[in-house]
């Protein structure tokens, strides 16, 4: 089908060429306000940090690039776009490894993280996951992460790696707040390696070395495990892709060993920045600093959904008192998902009415794979705002037609038991 679909490029408007070289140049999209230029990594560069998967990386064939400080994989041998196919047919391992990892620990673990996101972490059961937001006091997006409440007497946090120190420094900050208030709380900081495992066949991969049955491992939802004979395992099911997946945080002397492991089946291959960052712009999902960051609020954002219907009512999340009022009285704007054809739509394109006044701009967009036609995220006007809206963005100077489009883009493939 992919094959089809890649060589039908060829005869559509947008063009093979033009659709593969959007794709590579999307390749190097940074995050988490850090938008500079990407640039080579090498191992004469040392204030890039490396993940325990470095060496394998560049033995794989993985060209590495500056990504939030770190020396990362963006493709392998393989292209960018035949990366994507790969993981929206069968498996793919992403190396996240990078990203802060973090155990809140004490009897008031659950109040102290309250006291920082906009989720209700009480309501969750154990070994139950959500993904939240740490607010500001006038409401904007400090970071998103994922909170699971875990059986085993603490909070497993993880969240962005170009975030880890302003997070943190926020949670230390409020750590000492709270020792001060005589509360029993502690946080330790992970060293663990981190992969992420992600399409249609993960499950049938990830089975084989598995005794805990995945079936009932259901999305956010986590489990300590052996996985491939690899013991102290924290298996979570959630990914970045849209597909079905799970995050495997892993200690970094066996995180080698497990990915080997885990590649001997052929159905398993390797994918960099470029795929996981059109994966995830397909499936909808938001990459901080760029398309949320603190002068954004959740109302805005289009991420209502994450503030807890209790902590709605309580209203005693940092910058509450900004953001429930905005759930009801709108804000002047919203983020949306475009449609478009013809050149690809980038991170500033400027978004114009139908009588070409501009009314927002994109944050981000790439050409996708699956629709064979350019999409992206972008904060508009609230009165511009609704599906099937007819809009145009300023590509070249030139206006191009683009239609306001629900989100995901590409329908998600979550595993819900």
């Amino acid at each position: 089908m992919w094959a089809r679909l890649l060589v039908g490029l060829g005869g559509s408007g947008l063009g093979f060429r033009a659709f593969r070289d959007g794709l590579l140049r999307v390749a190097g999209a940074g995050c988490a306000g850090r938008r500079q230029q990407q640039r080579q990594a090498s191992a004469a560069e040392p204030s890039l940090k490396k993940t325990p998967l470095f060496d394998f990386h560049r033995e794989n064939g993985g060209k590495m690039v500056e990504f939030a400080g770190w020396s990362m994989p963006v493709q392998y041998k393989d292209s960018h776009i035949a990366s994507h196919v790969h993981t929206r047919e069968h498996c793919s391992i992403f190396d996240v490894s990078h990203m802060l990892q973090t155990k809140v620990h004490g009897k008031d673990r659950v109040k102290f993280m309250e006291s920082l996101v906009v989720a209700d972490i009480a309501e969750l059961k154990d070994n139950q996951g959500i993904l939240s937001l740490f607010t500001n006091e006038k409401g904007g997006i400090i970071d998103d992460l994922i909170v699971t409440k875990t059986d085993c007497g603490y909070l497993y946090i993880v969240s962005n790696a170009g975030c880890a120190d302003k997070d943190s420094a926020h949670m230390k900050a409020r750590l000492a707040e709270f020792r001060a208030a005589g509360l029993d709380v502690d946080l330790e900081f992970l060293d663990e390696a981190l992969i992420a495992v992600q399409g249609p066949t993960m499950s049938h991969v990830l089975q084989e070395g598995l005794k805990e049955d995945l079936g009932k491992l259901s999305f956010m939802t986590s489990t300590l495990a052996t996985v491939f004979g690899v013991p102290g395992c924290r298996v979570t099911r959630c990914g970045y892709t849209g597909e079905d997946g799970v995050e495997i945080s892993v200690p970094q002397s066996r995180v080698v060993e497990l990915t080997e492991k885990l590649m001997a089946n052929r159905e398993v291959k390797l994918a960099g920045l470029g795929a996981r960052d059109s994966l995830r712009l397909e499936a909808g999902l938001c990459l901080y600093g760029s398309d949320i960051d603190e002068t954004t609020t959740p109302v805005e954002a289009a991420l209502v959904w994450t503030i807890g219907k209790r902590r709605r009512q309580t209203k005693d999340f940092p910058g509450a008192d900004i953001v429930i009022p905005q759930i009801k009285s709108k804000t002047a704007r919203k983020r949306v998902g475009l449609v478009s054809t013809g050149p690809p739509v980038r991170q500033h394109t400027p978004v114009l009415s139908p009588d070409g006044k501009v009314i927002g701009k994109v944050t981000s967009g790439c050409p996708s794979p699956c629709l064979k036609k350019n999409i992206a995220m972008a904060y508009v006007d609230a009165a511009f705002a609704k599906n099937e809206t007819a809009l145009q963005v300023e590509v070249r100077k030139k206006a191009v037609p683009a239609t306001v489009s629900k989100m995901p883009f590409v329908p998600t493939n979550y595993f819900y038991g």
